[in-house]
């Protein structure tokens, strides 16, 4: 797993906190919320700290479809994870997706992104 995350159990640990995979669930469904139609999120994989997030949707092209992507990390820090964008991936030609891969840096406080 990498750095102590629990990313496997959908359940509480034994400490009662919830696992980084139940945040990050919970986060996919706050994105969802507020940026479908343009933008809709679906876990590809979480793996070794890192979580991989397919996005799809017609986005606001002006807007830079990049920060439709940019935008989870800032769920995922409204809800006291640290992560960072560390990989971007266009889609082949002719696709509608972007891929994009967080590393889960830690958990911090509540809404404060630290």
């Amino acid at each position: 797993m990498g750095k102590g995350l629990s990313v496997m159990s959908r359940d509480k640990n034994i400490d009662g906190r919830f696992s980084i995979r139940d945040y990050i669930f919970r986060a996919l469904d706050i994105y969802n919320k507020y940026r479908f139609p343009e933008a809709h999120a679906e876990l590809v994989s979480i793996d070794d700290g890192k979580v991989i997030i397919k996005f799809t949707g017609s986005f606001c092209h002006t807007c830079g479809v990049r920060d439709w992507v940019e935008d989870f990390k800032y769920v995922l820090e409204d809800l006291g994870i640290k992560a960072e964008l560390v990989e971007y991936r266009e889609p082949i030609v002719g696709s509608d997706y972007r891929i994009g891969v967080f590393r889960i840096k830690g958990v911090g406080e509540k809404g404060s992104g630290k």
